[in-house]
């Protein structure tokens, strides 16, 4: 049987090619793209599984699978199809599995994780995904886009106003190195204003005196899963429209949008299997991220932007085997910091998001698609971003037939 996996590219990167189109700008938004995934959606792995009455082994171990698997993945499609293509974990699906583990065994989820992974591969070999994503126009998807990464801008903002130490000097700082070529190409604004706010916490006294205190190894727990046809039919569909259409639907609008192709159908595959083999230890199913892919696909050249995610991939296997000794640093850091940083690293793609949505077709399903997001009401536990693509459809369907025509 043929399969309809994109081909790809060649010939292949050697180390030496890989050296070469990397540099500081393509370590600079690596890092920082890795540092986004470190930071808040860790902390939500942390929530999600105490809450959920999961042991300290347990919820290492998840983060453990969910960065290493998706790690070694990451490299792996990066040096591939020469393309920023960096995996990590539903965020929205962790979340939606927050209340199940009320009620459910965590080997029941797991039992979830696995059936999720399966059906995510079953659908990458059909090629439904990829013909399901070429209908949706891009606006509207750019309109769900912008409503989900909004709340990153918000948060700069707010992390100005809250808390200037930490983020006036970063803001600044990111502010000079942009407005002066000569001075960004020596230090990248974000990486200045990295470090600037790492030596203003330090500064202030807002690390915690154990913070940088030793380095603790994973021991990852692997765990048998358990098949319950409740856990399925909670779970299974949600996970996988979340993983399908959301998650890999902002990855792929992202890199689209700074005139990458990526390979829709070869991702569907690769998060079906990064879904089971992250279940081995624990983890939420794999997915193309939004966020990271936006910030290493940020700035520098489109044909070197492999290398930021090669790089993020690499961090990602380091985070994954000393996941305590990150985890404690990572949540002692100020949030200000976190929110600044990743606000920074976003502005440009947001900027990008709003001029295609608002263009000259499908603006008002776009519109709609971008207000839906961004009231963030789930429905049947399916996130507000799915229900922006639907409403945002459904809207210009009725009302923007001819841009359909158009188009």
């Amino acid at each position: 049987m043929n399969l309809p996996l994109e081909k790809p590219a060649t010939p292949r990167a050697g180390l030496r090619r890989m050296w070469r189109d990397f540099g500081l700008t393509y370590a600079a938004n690596g890092f920082v793209g890795w540092l986004f995934a470190v930071t808040a959606p860790v902390a939500i792995i942390l929530s999600v599984g105490s809450r959920g009455g999961l042991s300290e082994a347990e919820i290492a171990s998840w983060v453990f699978g969910v960065f290493f698997v998706n790690g070694l993945i990451s490299i792996l499609f990066c040096w591939l199809y020469r393309e920023p293509l960096v995996f990590f974990w539903t965020i929205p699906g962790t979340v939606l599995v927050g209340p199940s583990l009320a009620h459910l065994s965590f080997a029941e989820v797991v039992g979830a994780f696995y059936l999720t992974g399966s059906l995510m591969f079953v659908l990458s070999i059909t090629g439904w995904v990829r013909r399901a994503m070429a209908a949706v126009p891009m606006p509207i998807v750019m309109g769900m886009v912008a409503g989900v990464f909004l709340r990153f801008g918000l948060d700069l903002v707010r992390a100005l106003h809250d808390d200037f130490v930490i983020a006036g000097p970063m803001a600044i700082t990111w502010i000079v190195l942009s407005v002066a070529p000569a001075l960004g190409r020596r230090m990248p604004p974000l990486i200045g204003a990295l470090l600037v706010g790492v030596g203003a916490a330090l500064i202030d006294g807002r690390f915690a005196a154990g913070t940088f205190a030793g380095l603790d190894i994973i021991q990852p727990v692997i765990q048998a899963p358990a098949w319950s046809l409740a856990a399925a039919i909670e779970l299974v569909v949600p996970l996988a429209i979340t993983v399908l259409v959301v998650q890999n639907g902002q990855g792929i609008a992202v890199l689209r949008a700074v005139g990458h192709q990526p390979p829709v159908n070869a991702i569907t595959a690769a998060c079906g299997i990064g879904s089971v083999v992250s279940a081995v230890f624990g983890g939420v199913s794999s997915c193309l991220t939004g966020p990271t892919n936006a910030i290493v696909s940020s700035s520098g050249e489109n044909a070197r932007h492999y290398t930021a995610g090669i790089f993020v991939g690499l961090l990602a296997l380091v985070f994954g085997l000393l996941a305590p000794t990150f985890t404690r640093f990572l949540l002692d850091a100020p949030a200000a910091f976190v929110m600044t940083l990743a606000g920074l690293a976003l502005l440009k793609i947001l900027q990008a998001a709003f001029s295609t949505c608002f263009g000259d077709r499908f603006t008002l399903g776009a519109l709609v698609a971008f207000l839906v997001t961004v009231a963030d009401l789930p429905l049947f536990n399916i996130g507000a971003a799915f229900w922006g693509l639907v409403a945002g459809i459904l809207v210009s369907r009725l009302l923007e037939r001819d841009d359909f025509t158009r188009e």
